[in-house]
């Protein structure tokens, strides 16, 4: 089963991110045949830039999203959303790929279940 997780939201601001790594790390966790590719659309191109510092006790996207990759999820971002933001020269957290629409539409497209945040 291919489940595919869009996350639309900046990465603070809302929990939407948030909510959309937690089930991703669920479903990681619970489901061995499970496998999880989240694209990061609009505003969520931010969830992949690196040096997050976040309160102690409050959740952080990086360690979120890297715990993803660590578990073999695969994290692309839009470019042109990135590009649009002036954040398209900024290096990504490792592991997260810089993506375009037509690989979006092939993710949609291979999935199991689509899930938009």
């Amino acid at each position: 089963m291919n489940i595919l997780i869009v996350i639309n939201d900046a990465p603070y601001g809302s929990e939407k991110a948030y909510n959309a790594l937690r089930i991703a790390l669920s479903l990681q966790k619970e489901h061995d045949d499970v496998d999880v590719h989240i694209f990061l659309l609009a505003d969520g191109v931010g969830c992949a830039i690196p040096g997050q510092k976040t309160p102690n006790g409050f959740y952080n996207i990086e360690r979120m999203l890297k715990a993803v990759i660590k578990k073999n999820g695969k994290v692309k971002a839009c470019g042109g959303c990135s590009e649009a933001r002036g954040i398209a020269g900024l290096e990504f957290i490792e592991g997260v790929e810089l993506s375009n629409m037509k690989e979006f539409a092939q993710w949609i497209v291979e999935a199991t279940n689509v899930l938009t945040f």
